[in-house]
């Protein structure tokens, strides 16, 4: 069984997506071990963004052993990505 991955989709020029950075990062030192956290910018990885019907930024997809546990469009709180994140964990 592999690492849980949590990506981020995001765009340099979308203001929300600025909202979303500092929970990622505090999820990539806290989860260092244990899940591999990922930021995706859409506009450089397009075939990626497209791989994943990404048609909102930010959106952040959780993946557990290759298949999507969940998705998020917006702005997403640290408490929920935390708990899907220990529930993928388990």
């Amino acid at each position: 069984m592999g690492k849980p991955v949590l990506m981020d989709f995001f765009a340099e020029w979308c203001g929300p997506c600025r909202m979303q950075t500092p929970i990622m990062l505090e999820l990539e030192a806290e989860y260092e071990d244990r899940a591999e956290i990922k930021k995706i910018d859409v506009d450089r990885e397009s075939e990626l963004a497209k791989k994943y019907s990404i048609f909102v930024v930010p959106t952040v997809v959780l993946e557990k052993d290759g298949k999507e546990v969940k998705r998020w469009m917006g702005v997403t709180s640290r408490e929920e990505l935390v708990q899907a994140l220990e529930d993928a964990l388990k």
